[in-house]
C-alpha cells in the first residue's frame, strides 16, 4: 500500500488484512499465543491498579481489557498495539468519577467513542504528525506527576480525603505526613525495590509478577504482629446473586447494561438528558483527544522498533469501535499502551492476535484467579502505579530536552508541564501547541530576508542600468515576516529607478504577504519605480495570478528567470557607465 493511500484510507480490520496478505500460519499462530500470555499476565494487575486510580472499582479495569482489547485489536489499524486502560488517563477519569460515579464515567467514554469515529472518518489520523515532542513530552511528565501524587496516601498508608487541586492536595499530604502507617510503606517499598531490580537479572519473567509476590509476602509475615495491610478484599466488595456481599473482584463477566444506569455518585442510575450530555461533553472530548494522541504515538513508535506501517485513520476507528462498546459491559476508557505494546512485540507477537489473545488472558484471570487477586495489597498496587507513572514520564528524555534542545521547545515543555499540574491537560495540549506554532512562525517569519546582491557577479554578471538594484528574497513571504520585510525594503530603495527581486527563493506567498507586495508595488507606482519580479516558484505564481496581478508596461514586468530579467533591462536601458 502506498504512503498516500494508507494516510487516508479507513478500512475496518486493516492490520489484520495487512498480516493476511503477506501470509499467517500456524508458526506465527503459536508466537502470538505465547506473546499474549505474556502480556497478559502483566495487564491483570496494571489493569485493576488503574481502575483504582481512576476512582472506580478494580474489576471495571479488568473489563475495559478484555473488551476493548479484544476489539481494538481486531478492528485497529496497528499490528502490535495492546489496548486497555492506561495511567495518561487518570488525571481526566478520576474527576468524573468523582463527581458523576461510575455511570457517568462510562457515558463519557459513550460519547468519546462518538468523537474519534468522527475524527476517523474525517480522515484526521495524521494530524499527530502536526504535534511537537515538546508538548508530548510536557503533558506525559505532568500526568505522571500528578499520577504519583494520588498514589501517596496508599503507599504510606494515610487516610484523608484530597482535595482536586493539585497544590492543595500536596499540602494536605504534608500535613498528613506523620500519621504515615510503617507497615504500609515497608510494603509498598518492598514492591518498588523488586520493580527497580528485577530487570537487572534478566529473568524472562516480568517484574510485576515478582513484585506483588513479594508485597503478599511481606504483608503476610506483618500479619502475626498485628501489622493490618489493606487489600484489595478487604477494600472492595459486590454483590452476589443471591444476595450476599463478597470480597474482592466478582468472579464472572458482567452482563450487558446500558451505561447510564449504573450507580451514579449516590449510587442511584443517572437520568439520561441532554443537560447531562453538556455537562460530560468537556471531559468526552478530552478523553477523545488524548486517546486519539495515546493511540497514534504509540503506533509511530511501534512502526519505528518493527519497521512496519499502522494506518492512522484505521487505528482511531479501532479504538472507537472498542470505546463504543466496552461501556455496555462496564469497562471505561481505553487506548494503546505503549509499555504493554511494546512487551508484547519484544514477546514475539506476529499480528493483532497477539493483542486479542492477551484479553482472553485477562478474562480467564478474572474467572479463575478473583480469589487470589483479593490478596493484592493496596500498597502494592500504589508502587506498581509509581513505577508506570516513572515510566511514561520519560524523564530522561524530559532532561534531554531541557539540556540540548532551544530554548523555544523548553519553554514550551514547561509550559504543558505545569498546566497540566496546576490546571488541565488538555489546556495544557491547546496551550502548548499554540505556544509552539506561534514560536515556530516567529523563527520562521526571522528566516525571511532580502539581500542586495546588485553587485554580486555570480548572479549580476554585468553592470546594472543606472538607478536600478537586484534584490534576492529568501523565505516564506507570509504574514509573520512579509510586512516588516517590504517596510524594510520600501527604505531600502526609496531613491531607486527601478528594482528587481529574485524569488526564487520564495516557497510561499500567502494573503498576508500578496499584501504587502501589493502595498510594496503601489509604494514603487506612487514614486516612479519600476518594478521586475524574476524567477518566481509555483505557489507564488499562482497567488500572484489568482490575484489578478499582471505585467503593466512602466510599472510591472514578470520574467521566468533572473537572466532573462537582466537582459531585459539591458535591452531597455543602457548600462551605467
Amino acid at each position: 500500500m502506498s504512503r498516500h493511500a494508507r494516510l487516508h484510507s479507513l478500512t475496518p480490520f486493516s492490520a489484520l488484512k495487512a498480516v493476511w496478505r503477506e501470509g499467517y500460519d500456524a508458526r506465527k499462530l503459536y508466537a502470538d499465543l505465547l506473546a499474549g500470555l505474556s502480556v497478559g499476565v502483566i495487564a491483570i494487575p496494571l489493569s485493576m491498579a488503574l481502575a483504582i486510580a481512576s476512582g472506580v472499582r478494580p474489576e471495571f479495569g479488568l473489563y475495559t481489557a478484555i473488551v476493548a482489547g479484544f476489539l481494538i485489536a481486531l478492528f485497529g489499524g496497528s499490528r502490535f498495539s495492546v489496548s486497555g486502560p492506561t495511567a495518561a488517563f487518570v488525571v481526566i477519569l478520576y474527576p468524573v468519577a468523582q463527581d458523576y460515579g461510575l455511570a457517568g464515567l462510562l457515558v463519557a467514554t459513550l460519547m468519546s467513542a462518538v468523537i474519534l469515529m468522527a475524527l476517523a472518518v474525517a480522515r484526521l489520523g495524521r494530524l499527530i504528525e502536526y504535534i511537537p515532542e515538546s508538548v508530548t513530552l510536557g503533558f506525559t511528565a505532568g500526568i505522571a506527576i500528578v499520577i504519583a501524587t494520588l498514589q501517596i496516601p496508599d503507599f504510606t498508608g494515610l487516610t484523608l480525603e484530597l482535595p482536586d487541586a493539585w497544590l492543595p492536595r500536596v499540602w494536605a499530604l504534608l500535613q498528613a505526613l506523620p500519621g504515615l502507617d510503617w507497615g504500609a510503606l515497608s510494603v509498598a517499598a518492598t514492591t518498588l525495590a523488586v520493580l527497580i531490580l528485577w530487570p537487572r537479572l534478566r529473568i524472562p519473567v516480568p517484574g510485576h509478577l515478582p513484585a506483588l509476590v513479594a508485597g503478599v509476602g511481606l504483608m503476610l509475615m506483618l500479619a502475626p504482629l498485628g501489622v493490618e495491610i489493606d487489600t484489595i478484599g478487604s477494600r472492595f466488595s459486590y454483590l452476589l446473586p443471591d444476595g450476599t456481599t463478597g470480597q474482592g473482584i466478582p468472579p464472572f463477566f458482567p452482563e450487558w447494561q446500558w451505561p447510564w444506569l449504573q450507580p451514579g455518585p449516590d449510587g442511584e442510575p443517572l437520568d439520561w438528558s441532554w443537560e447531562l450530555v453538556r455537562e460530560l461533553l468537556p471531559a468526552a472530548f478530552s478523553i477523545a483527544m488524548l486517546g486519539a494522541i495515546e493511540s497514534l504515538l504509540c503506533a509511530v513508535v511501534l512502526d519505528g522498533m518493527t519497521g512496519k506501517r499502522h494506518s492512522p485513520n484505521g487505528e482511531l476507528l479501532g479504538q472507537s469501535v472498542g470505546n463504543l462498546v466496552v461501556p455496555f459491559f462496564g469497562g471505561f476508557t481505553a487506548t494503546a499502551a505503549l509499555a504493554r505494546s511494546a512487551a508484547n512485540y519484544r514477546a514475539g507477537a506476529q499480528s493483532p492476535l497477539a493483542s486479542a489473545f492477551h484479553a482472553v488472558v485477562v478474562l480467564v484471570g478474572l474467572l479463575a484467579l478473583a480469589p487470589v487477586l483479593a490478596w493484592l495489597p493496596m500498597p502494592s498496587m500504589a508502587a506498581l502505579l509509581l513505577m508506570v507513572a516513572w515510566n511514561m514520564s520519560e524523564a530522561h528524555k524530559v532532561v534531554q530536552l531541557l539540556r540540548r534542545a532551544p530554548r523555544s521547545d523548553v519553554l514550551v515543555l514547561m509550559t504543558c508541564l505545569l498546566l497540566t499540574v496546576l490546571f488541565d491537560m488538555v489546556i495544557a495540549i491547546f496551550a502548548g501547541i499554540l505556544l509552539a506554532s506561534l514560536l515556530f512562525m516567529r523563527d520562521l517569519a526571522g528566516m525571511t530576508r532580502f539581500t542586495d546582491i546588485s553587485e554580486q557577479r555570480k548572479h549580476v554578471p554585468e553592470p546594472l542600468p543606472a538607478g536600478w538594484k537586484v534584490y534576492k528574497l529568501s523565505g516564506p513571504l507570509f504574514f509573520a515576516a512579509a510586512e516588516r520585510v517590504m517596510d524594510e525594503l520600501q527604505d531600502a530603495c526609496a531613491d531607486s529607478r527601478g528594482v528587481v527581486l529574485y524569488m526564487d527563493g520564495v516557497p510561499l506567498l500567502d494573503a498576508g504577504g500578496l499584501g504587502a507586495l501589493e502595498q510594496f508595488l503601489a509604494f514603487c507606482q506612487e514614486r516612479g519605480i519600476e518594478l521586475h519580479v524574476a524567477d518566481l516558484q509555483f505557489q507564488p505564481l499562482r497567488a500572484l495570478t489568482r490575484a489578478g496581478m499582471a505585467p503593466r508596461p512602466g510599472v510591472l514586468a514578470f520574467s521566468p528567470t533572473l537572466a532573462a530579467a537582466l537582459q531585459a533591462l539591458t535591452a531597455e536601458t543602457p548600462a551605467s557607465p
